[in-house]
């Protein structure tokens, strides 16, 4: 009886890790460095879109950034259009939002 109560448990959660490994896999997170090409604050302060132009690929890549750090350098100019950056996005669907959004040379 041990066996099969330990079996269950096993199974279940077997089930339950795939579960959330597939919902997580609905979001792609993406890494890239690249160069801000333009910062747009929204009114309320809140979020902020920055375009980057791919180091590698020469692509444009628009970020959604919403993380107060980011957001206070954008708004007193510590990260401003022209400065290199190293960041962290996630990608879903026609969205990317930032998830870590940094100078490469510090700060």
């Amino acid at each position: 009886m041990k066996k099969l109560v330990t079996f269950i448990m096993l199974v279940a959660a077997m089930f339950v890790s795939t579960l959330a490994f597939v919902q997580s896999a609905n979001a792609e997170e993406l890494k890239m460095v690249g160069t801000i090409t333009k910062i747009e604050l929204a009114a309320d302060g809140k979020s902020a879109t920055a375009v980057l132009k791919d180091s590698k690929t020469e692509a444009l890549v628009t970020i959604t950034v919403t993380d107060e750090l980011t957001l206070d350098k954008f708004k007193d100019k510590r990260i401003v259009e022209g400065d290199e950056i190293r960041t962290k996005y996630e990608k879903s669907g026609d969205t990317n939002t930032s998830k870590m959004f940094k100078k490469t040379a510090g700060c």
